[in-house]
C-alpha cells in the first residue's frame, strides 16, 4: 500500500518541499449527510435471497464504509459522509421507456447472456418520486444520495439534479428543489475503486464547469489534467491509453507541485507507476485524488480549496 495512504497528513513526497500546513475554512471538515438507497431484489427462483446474495456480490455497507473512509483519507479529512437514512428496495427500478425486469428476466439476461434491455437507463424522475426524500433534501438534512446496485440497473455513475443542474458525468435533471445535489450511483459486482473512479469524474465535471470561462493560458484544472502534472481518472502521467495506470515507464511529471499549491514552481521529477499503486485501480485514484488542491486563499477567482465545489455543488457560480 502506497505509504501516504498510511500516514496522509504529512503530504511530503520525495523531492518535494515540507508540506503545508492546513489553515482557515480548508482544514475544517464538510459535513454532509447521505441517504443510503439499495436495491436489491428478491429472486424468487432463489428461494426469495436478495440478488445479492445469490450472486455472491459486495455488501453495500461495507463498500459504503470503505469509501467514506477513503474519501476522507484523501481530501485531508474535508470529506465528512455520514449517513443519516438507508432504505432497501426490492424490486427492479423501472427503465426510462417503463419496462421493468423481474427475476426471471433478469436471471435470463443475465445467465443465459441474452442481451439487457435497452436502453438502460433508469426513470430517475420516478426513482427519485419513489424514494421520497425530496422533502428532506430541500430542508438540508439529506445532501446526497447513493444508490446501490446490480449491474445494468440503469443507474448513472452520477447525476446532479435540482435548479441549474449541469452536467456531472450524465445529463443534468433539471427537476423542482429547493439546491441542487448529487446522485450517486454504484455497483455492488465492483468493489471501491469503481465507486472512486465514479467519484473522479464527477471531480472532472464539476472543476470542467468551475473552469469554464477560464482562458486557456490561466485554466488550473486544465494543467492539473495534463499528464506531464497529474493525469486524469483514467489516464495516470506515465498512462498511454485508457486504464493504463500500471505502464512501467518513467516520466517526468510535476505532480509533486500540486502539494504546495498555488505555488506550482516546483521542477518535475522522474516517476513511474509505483508512485499511484502500480496499476491498481484503487491506489491511482487515492493518489490523484491526493493531489487536489485544499489550501486557503482564491487563484483567478476560484478558491485554492477544490473540494469546496467538489462535495457542495449547489454553491458552483
Amino acid at each position: 500500500m502506497l505509504d501516504w495512504l498510511l500516514n496522509w497528513g504529512s503530504r511530503t513526497k520525495a523531492g518535494a518541499q515540507p508540506a503545508i500546513v492546513r489553515s482557515d475554512r480548508p482544514g475544517v471538515p464538510i459535513p454532509l449527510n447521505v441517504a443510503l438507497i439499495v436495491h436489491d431484489p428478491l429472486i424468487s427462483e432463489r428461494g426469495n435471497l436478495p440478488l445479492s446474495k445469490v450472486m455472491g456480490w459486495y455488501d453495500p455497507e461495507v463498500l459504503a464504509a470503505q469509501y467514506i473512509a477513503d474519501l476522507r483519507i484523501c481530501s485531508g479529512g474535508i470529506a465528512d459522509y455520514r449517513i443519516v437514512v438507508r432504505r432497501t428496495f426490492t424490486d427492479f427500478p423501472v427503465k426510462i421507456d417503463g419496462f421493468r425486469y423481474n427475476s426471471a428476466t433478469y436471471l435470463a439476461a443475465w445467465e443465459r447472456r441474452i442481451p439487457f434491455h435497452q436502453p438502460d437507463e433508469a426513470d430517475y424522475e420516478r426513482l427519485l418520486a419513489e424514494i421520497g426524500l425530496g422533502d428532506a433534501i430541500d430542508r438540508g438534512e439529506i445532501d446526497e444520495i447513493w444508490l446501490f446496485g446490480f449491474p445494468y440497473a440503469g443507474y448513472y455513475e452520477s447525476r446532479m439534479v435540482g435548479p441549474a443542474a449541469f452536467w456531472c458525468n450524465a445529463p443534468p435533471l433539471p427537476i423542482p428543489a429547493a439546491r441542487r445535489y448529487i446522485v450517486m450511483g454504484f455497483n455492488v459486482e465492483r468493489d471501491v475503486g469503481c465507486m472512486l473512479e465514479n467519484f473522479g469524474h464527477r471531480v472532472e465535471s464539476i472543476m470542467t464547469y468551475v473552469y469554464r470561462y477560464h482562458p486557456a493560458e490561466r485554466n488550473l484544472w486544465t494543467r492539473f489534467t495534463r499528464l506531464d502534472e497529474c493525469g486524469n481518472v483514467h489516464f495516470a502521467p506515465s498512462s498511454t491509453r485508457d486504464y493504463d495506470w500500471g505502464n512501467p515507464r518513467r516520466v517526468a511529471s510535476r505532480a509533486d507541485a500540486w502539494y504546495q499549491f498555488p505555488d506550482l514552481s516546483a521542477p518535475p521529477r522522474l516517476m513511474d507507476c509505483a508512485e499511484w499503486g502500480n496499476g491498481d485501480m484503487r491506489l491511482h485514484h487515492l493518489w490523484w485524488l491526493d493531489h487536489l488542491p485544499r489550501v486557503a486563499g482564491e487563484t483567478d477567482g476560484v478558491l485554492n480549496n477544490w473540494w469546496h465545489y467538489i462535495l457542495q455543488p449547489w454553491v458552483v457560480q
